[in-house]
C-alpha cells in the first residue's frame, strides 16, 4: 500500500471507529501527539485498526522504535519507507515525578550526585483497584518511603503542607502563602492534574493525569514559573491556569523542602538504601500484568477480554520507570571507573526491556479487541521473556554493587557521591 493510501486509511480510522475529536488540523504534517492528541496506547489502537481493517502490515519487531512523529512518518513507516524518517535526537524519558522533583534539588547543589536516589524506582509501587485495573497513581501509592530515605541520605526534610482534611480552597490558600513566603533555596512541590493544563504537552493524554511539579513566582503576579523535572520542561504559565489544575478533585498533595540543608550521603546510608530497595526475587510490574491478564482470560471470573485494554492502559506510564536502572548502573560505572562499553551494553538491555513492554501492549490491545485466546498464549510467553530479561538486568546491577562494595571495604573509600554527566 502506498503512503498516500495509508494516510487516507489513517484519516478514515480516526474519524470513524476511533472518533477522534481533534481532526481540524489533520494532514500529512500533523503531529500524532501534539496535533491529534494520540498517546502511545491510542497509536497502538490506530495500528491495530489499520492492520485489521485496511490490510496494513504492522512490523511488530519495529514497534520498539520511535520511528514516527507525524501522519506522514507513520504512513511511510507502514509502507516500508521508514529509513528516511528523521527522529528526535533525544528520547524524553519520564521516570517518576515525585522522585524527579526531589532530585532536581540535589542537582542544583554543585558536586552532589542525585543518581543513587533512583535506586529501586524501577520497582516503585502502583495501584490495582477492585476491577483489576492497573494505575500509576491511586490510594495505595504513598511517598513516605522516599521522604524517609531523602532525609536519611541527604539530610533534607520533605514537609507535607497539603491537608486532605481541609477544603480545596484552604489548601490553595496555604499553597499561595507558602509561595509568597518561601526563600530562594526552598522548593514548593504540588500535585496538579496535567490534563487540565492544555498549554502543556501531554504525551500520555491521561485523564486525569496526577503529576508533581514545582512552582516559583515571577515579577508578574498573574504569571508563575513551572519547573517539571520529570518531563524536562520549564516555563511560565498563567497563575489562574495552574491554580485550576491544582484545584481539580482528582488531585491532592504537596511538599516543601530546602536544598540549602542538603549534605552528601554517608557510605553506610548508601549501602543500606541499596540493600533496602533492591529485590532480585521478583519483578512486581510483570507479576501484576500477568495476574491481571490471567483474571481477564479466566472464564470463571466476571471480567472478559474486552476489559483488558482499559485494565492495562497505564502499563506504558509505569514501564517507563525501568529506565531508572540506567541511573543505578551509572552510579557504579563511574565509581568503579568501568569502560564506557560495559555501561552502554547494559543501557541497551534496559532499552530492550522497556520497549518489550511496548510490544506487549500491542498484543494486549489485539487480545482485548479480538478475544482470540491464541494471543493470550503469546502474551504469557512474552511476559516470561521480559521476566528473564529483567532478572538478568538485576543480576548485572547486583554484581556491580558487589564489586563496588568489595572495593570500597578494601580501600576504605565509598566513592559514590561524585559528579559526572548523565546518559
Amino acid at each position: 500500500m502506498t503512503p498516500d493510501k495509508i494516510i487516507n486509511a489513517i484519516e478514515v480510522t480516526l474519524r470513524g471507529p476511533m472518533k477522534n475529536t481533534h481532526m481540524a488540523g489533520f494532514g500529512p504534517d500533523a503531529h500524532l501527539n501534539e496535533d491529534l492528541h494520540l498517546d502511545s496506547v491510542l497509536i497502538l489502537n490506530l495500528l491495530l485498526h489499520l492492520e485489521t481493517s485496511h490490510d496494513c502490515e504492522v512490523p511488530e519487531r519495529e514497534l520498539s522504535k520511535d520511528s514516527f512523529k507525524t501522519v506522514s512518518d507513520l504512513a511511510r513507516f507502514l509502507a516500508g519507507e521508514d529509513a528516511a524518517i528523521e527522529t528526535e535526537e533525544e528520547i524524553d524519558i519520564k521516570v517518576h515525578c515525585f522522585v524527579s522533583c526531589l532530585c532536581a534539588a540535589i542537582k542544583a547543589r554543585p558536586g552532589m550526585d542525585h543518581r543513587p536516589f533512583y535506586f529501586g524506582v524501577w520497582d516503585t509501587g502502583f495501584h490495582i483497584d477492585e476491577t483489576s485495573r492497573l494505575s500509576y497513581h491511586g490510594p495505595s501509592v504513598k511517598h513516605d518511603h522516599f521522604r524517609h530515605w531523602f532525609r536519611r541520605l541527604y539530610g533534607v526534610d520533605v514537609i507535607g503542607w497539603y491537608n486532605k482534611d481541609d477544603s480545596k480552597a484552604a489548601n490553595l490558600a496555604r499553597f499561595e502563602q507558602l509561595l509568597n513566603e518561601k526563600n530562594e533555596t526552598e522548593h514548593l512541590m504540588v500535585m496538579l492534574d496535567l490534563y487540565h493544563l492544555p498549554e502543556r504537552e501531554n504525551k500520555f493524554n491521561q485523564n486525569p493525569f496526577p503529576h508533581y511539579v514545582m512552582i516559583e513566582k515571577t515579577d508578574d503576579p498573574d504569571i508563575w514559573f513551572m519547573h517539571d523535572p520529570d518531563y524536562r520542561w520549564e516555563g511560565t504559565l498563567p497563575r489562574a491556569a495552574i491554580l485550576n489544575a491544582i484545584g481539580q478533585p482528582t488531585v491532592e498533595g504537596g511538599y516543601i523542602f530546602d536544598r540549602a540543608k542538603a549534605s552528601d550521603p554517608t557510605d553506610g546510608d548508601l549501602r543500606d538504601y541499596f540493600d533496602a530497595v533492591f529485590d532480585d526475587t521478583r519483578n512486581p510490574l510483570i507479576d501484576a500484568a500477568r495476574k491481571i491478564i490471567q483474571v481477564h482470560v479466566d472464564s470463571s471470573t466476571p471480567l472478559d477480554f474486552a476489559a483488558l485494554d482499559l485494565a492495562l492502559r497505564e502499563l506504558p506510564v509505569i514501564a517507563i520507570r525501568k529506565y531508572a536502572y540506567e541511573h543505578g548502573f551509572a552510579v557504579f560505572w563511574r565509581a568503579l571507573d568501568l569502560p564506557d562499553q560495559e555501561f552502554e551494553e547494559w543501557c541497551d538491555e534496559i532499552e530492550a526491556l522497556h520497549q518489550g513492554f511496548r510490544a506487549l501492549q500491542y498484543k494486549i490491545i489485539k487480545l482485548s479487541a479480538s478475544g482470540d485466546a491464541a494471543f493470550a498464549a503469546q502474551i504469557f510467553a512474552d511476559l516470561d521473556a521480559l521476566d528473564r530479561r529483567e532478572f538478568h538486568i538485576k543480576a548485572g546491577l547486583k554484581s556491580w554493587y558487589i564489586r563496588w562494595h568489595t572495593s570500597a571495604f578494601a580501600t576504605g573509600e565509598f566513592p559514590l557521591a561524585m559528579t559526572g554527566t548523565n546518559r
